[in-house]
């Protein structure tokens, strides 16, 4: 009996431990293809006019604000006009608050002042790194009569080493809103 249990063991020791060989995995990177981005003029019925990707699709509201939807990529830049007037200072510390909420959740905030003086249309590009909601937001005005802010959202829970490639792509989309953005008056 005890031969027959040792000879089990051997068998099984033996059949057990026949594997393949162990190879480690090859090094790679991660690889997602946007199309190149390809501009178009888009005008509204507002007081503006800018630039757009030509893979977007435009969803505008009669109050002059649109969304501008990257179905593709899962993400979505909301634009929001507004009239000057005499609350200049009001619409600056309401869109820098809005920018700095996202502190919380974020590694790091980066200002970048945007200035077009032969189109009169100055800004802030607030470029945002880590898990926070919103990976860019920005600010143009003419600084007399015309606001727009902006901010980037994606459809999907924010975790950052994943949607940085996107978030890249839909950045350099942003600033090249501010830099075609001009008004029609």
């Amino acid at each position: 009996m005890k031969n027959r249990i040792f000879a089990f063991l051997i068998v099984v020791i033996l059949f057990g431990s026949c594997k393949d060989e162990v190879l480690p995995k090859p090094k790679a990177m991660l690889r997602l293809d946007f199309p190149k981005a390809e501009y178009i003029d888009f005008i509204s019925d507002c007081n503006y006019k800018l630039e757009l990707n030509a893979i977007t699709n435009v969803k505008q509201k009669s109050d002059c604000s649109m969304i501008i939807d990257y179905p593709n990529i899962k993400g979505s830049v909301y634009i929001t006009y507004k009239e000057v007037g005499d609350n200049l200072n009001t619409l600056l510390r309401d869109t820098q608050k809005l920018s700095y909420e996202h502190a919380v959740k974020a590694d790091n905030i980066v200002e970048q002042p945007f200035v077009n003086p032969e189109k009169k249309v100055y800004g802030m590009f607030y470029e945002v790194t880590g898990n926070a909601a919103s990976q860019a937001q920005f600010y143009v005005t003419d600084s007399i009569n015309h606001f727009v802010t902006g901010s980037l959202y994606f459809y999907a829970k924010p975790n950052y080493d994943s949607i940085y490639p996107a978030a890249d792509y839909l950045q350099k989309d942003i600033r090249r809103i501010m830099e075609s953005m001009e008004w029609k008056d």
